[in-house]
């Protein structure tokens, strides 16, 4: 097996309906620019308020693709 670089970003993806579709949402559109996506995880979830309702749930997600310098 060839040595691979893989390079991690950390995105924040929002979405009204979950923190399932907030990650969805980040790793979709990080698949619109970036190639030869690997992994992503969800380190950190958390939810947006106003007047004591949730208004918004957020995935902070980390994202590895290959890097080609």
């Amino acid at each position: 097996m060839a040595e691979s670089v893989y390079k991690v970003i950390e995105l924040v993806g929002t979405s009204t309906e979950s923190w399932e579709r907030a990650a969805v949402a980040a790793v979709e559109r990080a698949g619109q620019s970036l190639r030869d996506l690997r992994v992503a995880e969800v380190v950190e979830q958390d939810l947006v308020l106003e007047e004591g309702k949730i208004r918004a749930y957020r995935a902070k997600v980390k994202v590895s693709f290959k890097y080609e310098g």
